[in-house]
């Protein structure tokens, strides 16, 4: 016995070449945003590391500052020693 018209519907679970296409492209794209999103956090890692080391290069060059003052002074003082 044969029905008209259902001899052409493929069987189910045997999925078509665009079923196939679009599982295929969905799995594509959920790695590639699950990379992304990875990227993203080690972007964020990065950049909270370039924070605190530029934090660090900023109390460094305020003591550089603040040392080099205090030799200027001390260089001053004793030329004005020398100099009496």
């Amino acid at each position: 016995m044969s029905f008209s018209g259902f001899d052409d519907i493929p069987e189910w679970g045997v999925p078509t070449p665009s079923t196939g296409d679009i599982v295929t492209n969905a799995i594509k794209k959920e790695k590639l945003i699950k990379e992304i999103v990875a990227a993203q956090e080690d972007l964020r890692a990065m950049l909270a590391k370039t924070k605190a080391v530029q934090a660090d290069v900023d109390k460094l060059v305020s003591g550089n500052e603040t040392l080099q003052m205090y030799i200027d002074n001390l260089t001053m003082q004793m030329a004005k020693r020398r100099g009496q």
